[in-house]
């Protein structure tokens, strides 16, 4: 059987005062970002793209160790072709200038999401890729394309019961290893930019403890400043994960004990 990298972040106490481990985004508000300039829809993606890489290096600088970034989901076929089209294209052509770079800042780099409706071409682009970063460690950056929430959840049901058999026991914990972010630990935080306060079939199974950070501003205009407001929102949570503060404070003060033992 499959076995997960990271059990579910639910089980365990979580360590007080400890920054996001893994950061989730949906990259919202490029249209409108375009349309507020007088600017074609394209062009929000366009500035998108800098956006991304400006977080990339922000996730490096802060010690972040996995970053997903919902890229193209399962229902944005349903926009206009040109802009599919287009997004496609764009895709491509960032990949192609960026993988270098990606490579040569130790970030492993993955797609999640069904590549079945992808050209062949973008299709071995990205296996190339992946390939080519499999041994880096400095930062996970996932891209899910063509990725669904409820379609992931299928997916690994079907893998399951195609590699236990039909009497599969469907536990939480059978079933985890066959998702698609089986490699990493469940997202600490959530971002969605551009004022939605949706999840939008983004990682259902993955983000049901995690902690949702929603901000008005456009992903285009999503920089450092705004990230460390995201951040800093997060810092401010107490993760219980169904327990009482009090029990928080019991395993903290037990962790400081054992330090000084």
């Amino acid at each position: 059987m499959a076995t997960s990298k990271f059990a579910s972040s639910t089980r365990a106490i979580p360590a007080r005062d400890a920054g996001p481990q893994h950061v989730a985004i949906i990259m919202d508000g490029n249209g409108r970002w375009a349309r507020k300039r007088f600017l074609p829809r394209v062009a929000g993606h366009v500035r998108g793209v800098e956006t991304v890489r400006s977080i990339i290096r922000c996730c490096i600088e802060r010690n972040i160790s996995h970053l997903t970034l919902f890229a193209f989901s399962s229902e944005n076929w349903r926009r206009p072709a040109d802009e599919v089209s287009f997004l496609m294209q764009l895709f491509m052509r960032s990949l192609k200038k960026e993988i270098e770079r990606i490579h040569e800042n130790n970030i492993r780099f993955r797609v999640i999401g069904d590549l079945s409706r992808f050209d062949a071409s973008l299709v071995a682009m990205i296996q190339d890729a992946e390939a080519l970063t499999t041994g880096n460690t400095r930062l996970n950056l996932t891209v899910a394309a063509n990725y669904g929430g409820r379609w992931d959840i299928l997916q690994g049901v079907r893998k399951l019961v195609a590699a236990a058999g039909s009497d599969a026991d469907i536990t939480e914990e059978a079933l985890e290893p066959h998702l698609s972010m089986a490699f990493a630990p469940e997202p600490d935080l959530f971002i969605r930019t551009g004022g939605e306060k949706r999840i939008s079939n983004f990682l259902l199974w993955q983000l049901a403890y995690t902690e949702l950070y929603f901000t008005d501003t456009l992903w285009p205009d999503f920089g450092d400043a705004a990230f460390d407001e995201a951040l800093a929102s997060y810092n401010q949570r107490e993760r219980r994960f169904g327990r009482t503060s009090e029990q928080l404070e019991s395993n903290s003060d037990s962790a400081k004990g054992a330090s000084r033992a």
